[in-house]
This record gives C-alpha cells, sequence and structure tokens, in this order.
C-alpha cells in the first residue's frame, strides 16, 4: 500500500502537470522547520521554474498556494476514515516558513497589546487557513479568545481578552 507522503506526492505533480507546470515535488528535508508530525509537507521544486511561474503558484497574498493546499487535502483524504486522514502543507520557494514566521510575530505582537491594553485587537489581511492557524494557536493560550468578524474579503480575526 502507498504511503499518503508519496500520494500526496503523486497528486500534486499530476496537478502541476495538469496546470502546464512541470516541477517536481520532494517530500523530505521538513523536519527542522515543524517538531509537529501530524503535518506532510509537499515541497514544489522550484529548479526548472520561471519567477512568473513561482508568482502564479503563489498568488496574490498566497491565494493560489493556498487554494493547491486546500485542494490537496480534500481530495486526498476525500474517502478516508476521520482517524486516518493527513494535513498536506503545500510549500514554494520557502513560501510557508516565511509566512509562518510572520504569522507567529503578528500573533504575539497583538496577544501582548491584548494582554497589556486588556482591549480586543483586529487583525485583517488573512486567509481563512491563516484565521484558522492563528484559532488553534489562541486556543491554548490562557485568558484569551478569538472569533472572525466581517464578510470576505474584509473578514478579520479578533484576538479578544476573557
Amino acid at each position: 500500500m502507498k504511503s499518503q507522503l508519496s500520494s500526496g506526492k503523486e497528486w500534486l505533480e499530476q496537478l502541476l502537470t495538469l496546470m502546464g507546470v512541470a516541477a517536481e515535488v520532494k517530500t523530505e528535508g521538513f523536519e527542522t522547520v515543524t517538531a509537529d508530525s501530524d503535518f506532510n509537507w509537499l515541497s514544489i521544486s522550484v529548479n526548472d521554474l520561471t519567477e512568473t511561474q513561482k508568482q502564479q503558484l503563489i498568488g496574490n497574498k498566497g491565494e493560489s498556494i493556498d487554494a493547491i493546499q486546500y485542494l490537496t487535502n480534500t481530495i486526498l483524504n476525500l474517502d478516508a476514515d476521520p482517524e486516518v486522514q493527513s494535513s498536506f502543507i503545500v510549500e514554494l520557494d520557502g513560501y510557508r516558513v516565511q509566512r509562518n514566521q510572520e504569522l507567529a510575530t503578528l500573533t504575539q505582537d497583538a496577544i501582548a497589546q491584548v494582554q497589556s491594553t486588556g482591549e480586543e485587537v483586529a487583525i485583517p489581511g488573512l486567509s481563512s487557513a491563516e484565521r484558522k492557524q492563528i484559532h488553534s494557536l489562541l486556543e491554548s493560550t490562557a485568558g484569551l479568545s478569538s472569533e472572525s468578524r466581517g464578510q470576505e474579503p474584509n473578514r478579520q480575526l479578533v484576538i479578544l481578552p476573557q
């Protein structure tokens, strides 16, 4: 039986081919990026990509790579039982690693502001995946909660004191 990671690699390479992008997908080398083994990293190799292709695959504010990641997770988990579903992170040219660092800094700054002022802080301009990531992070932060407000494309995450 094929591993979920190799299935993800094969599926993403097929998707890229259908998109007219010939690129290899790598599955190793992310041990230092995250200690969370619940995620399978699929990295699109940039060796044969032009700058234009890289920008198109990432998209405006990461919209394209978020959509590719969403499709990857949805399709690869479609018929899987919930207890064996996998989470895939699609990486391209360090975008996810850099964006995760930016989100961590942004979140920590907002948490510090809420804790020092006792007032809520809104974080606009996040994708739904980024809002979900921050909501999950804040679940384990004592004394704070979060919610999303507004309608797309102006939806924002709000961090609140409890």
